[in-house]
């Protein structure tokens, strides 16, 4: 048998005892008549925390982002402006078009996951009859596909002062939103309070098994509660999954600076071993996410490197790259593309399953630089 440690996402974390606790003795009722206490409760949390007027609970963040442009681009043929390394565009199956008949159009995000505002003033549509009608710009915080970047708070600023210039509304994607809080060290109210509406993920870091809210403006929520219907997502005595998300914000949330720590650690390792093959830019390593690249003069791919870290091998366990019991170590990940490998930390990574991780990937990176060495250019 292998000790494996999952880096895959944060998502893939079980509920805390707590919250099995909380689940089962949950006061419930039926909340699409409003009637679901705990629901109801958490959702005033939600909103008081993101300093928004009101707060609906939904199954997925997909969802909430798929109301939410829903609810803002009410006119088919509208369109949405987005970052191109965004979840809405890359991850969620091209929902806004497919559902909600709403044109993606997106801007090139730079590696902090930011984008031009000048160009984004160029790109609003709507004079001419020939166009599309630009009706929201939506970003993500923190940026997944850019490694869990935190937007600077001067930016998300100046961009809602352009979107309110243009009387745009403004969504932000915050699945991993209290992650940039932990890193920024401000409320999260702060950081959204130029956004119209907010996303908000319960499984995504804070070990919920399932759920997002979304807040804004009373009259959004009111619009936004009638879309979460017709998409299927009014639940019944979903105080159930709510709990597990009251014990999460209270609970998990608070700790999130630990994720960040090892994380950090773990990417000053790999650029400790000052490998040619692969590198981590850790100045730029904000919360609980590592991008791995590798050299484009390597012949590696991310999935060979995937594949052998799910791999043990005899030389291994004769070595350090073990458990106390003499078990052999599988690391799980994922890769981006090609070159790019995700290491996510999260609430069940501890120390020691840390330090494991460590092992294997300096083992596996130096065996792999070895046997593949760069190509001269």
């Amino acid at each position: 048998m292998a000790y494996i440690v999952d880096l895959r996402s944060d998502t893939v974390t079980k509920p805390t005892e707590s919250m099995k606790h909380a689940m089962v003795n949950s006061a419930l009722g039926d909340d699409v008549f409003g009637e679901d206490p705990t629901v109801n409760a958490l959702e005033s949390k939600v909103a008081n925390l993101l300093g928004k007027q009101a707060a609906l609970f939904v199954p997925s963040g997909t969802m909430a982002n798929l109301i939410a442009i829903m609810v803002h681009c009410n006119k088919r043929g509208s369109e949405a402006i987005v970052g191109n390394c965004s979840h809405i565009y890359k991850y969620e199956q091209g929902g806004a078009a497919h559902v909600a008949g709403v044109l993606l159009s997106t801007m090139q995000n730079k590696p902090d996951g930011t984008f031009d505002l000048q160009e984004l003033e160029k790109r609003i549509r709507g004079s001419d009859i020939h166009d599309p009608i630009t009706s929201l710009v939506a970003i993500e915080n923190t940026q997944n596909y850019c490694g869990g970047k935190v937007l600077p708070l001067q930016w998300i600023d100046d961009l809602s002062d352009l979107c309110k210039k243009h009387s745009l509304p403004l969504h932000m994607d915050g699945a991993r939103l209290l992650n940039a809080s932990t890193y920024l060290a401000v409320p999260p109210e702060r950081i959204v309070r130029g956004c119209d509406s907010v996303a908000l993920c319960f499984s995504k870091g804070l070990s919920a098994p399932a759920g997002s809210a979304l807040a804004g403006s009373y009259h959004f929520i009111q619009q936004a509660r009638r879309m979460r219907k017709m998409l299927g997502g009014g639940m019944r005595q979903s105080g159930v999954l709510a709990a597990a998300a009251m014990v999460a914000l209270d609970e998990v949330a608070p700790a999130l600076a630990l994720d960040h720590k090892r994380a950090r650690t773990l990417a000053k390792v790999i650029e400790g071993l000052f490998l040619k093959t692969f590198s981590v830019d850790v100045e730029s390593q904000h919360t609980n996410m590592i991008l791995v690249r590798i050299a484009e003069r390597s012949p590696l791919r991310a999935e060979q490197v995937l594949n052998r870290l799910a791999q043990v091998s005899l030389a291994e366990t004769q070595g350090d790259c073990k458990t106390p019991n003499d078990e052999g170590v599988i690391v799980k990940a994922i890769c981006f593309n090609d070159k790019t490998i995700r290491l996510t930390l999260h609430r069940e990574i501890l120390d020691t399953d840390l330090w494991l991780a460590i092992m294997k990937i300096t083992f596996v990176f130096k065996e792999l630089e070895a046997a593949n060495p760069l190509v001269q250019s």
